[in-house]
């Protein structure tokens, strides 16, 4: 027998499933990270009263920080999930790039947007 080239449309359209659950629940993430970073779930003064507390800001200024690297990990994240899609729909999806092999199913479930098996990333490292 012929070892497999491609999953199947039933087994991509699982796939697909996944993604798309985890795609809307990246996108609600990001938004809500949005949110707290432009003070939009907020009805304080933060933004408007003048405060001469320096650790505070600076306390605020980090978590700040921090919010706007996770966002921006977060829409990383978003465009590999929606990259996977398009490998979908191209019936591309679970190929690994380096070697051509099927990436194994229990890696794609954990990682959807994998292009490549945990071999080629071991080996791509060294």
């Amino acid at each position: 027998m012929a070892e497999k080239t491609r999953y199947s449309d039933e087994e991509l359209e699982e796939f697909r499933q996944i993604i798309n659950e985890k795609l809307a629940l990246a996108k609600r993430d990001y938004d809500q990270m949005m949110r707290v970073l432009m003070n939009q779930d907020s009805n304080d003064v933060d933004d408007t009263s003048p405060t001469y507390k320096a650790l505070e800001e600076g306390s605020a200024t980090q978590s700040k920080e921090e919010l706007i690297s996770m966002a921006a990990r977060q829409q990383k994240f978003i465009q590999g999930l929606k990259a996977a899609l398009v490998r979908i729909e191209n019936k591309t999806y679970g190929i690994d790039r380096l070697t051509g092999e099927l990436i194994p199913k229990e890696r794609l479930r954990a990682v959807p947007h994998a292009t490549l098996s945990v071999q080629s990333k071991m080996n791509q490292k060294k």
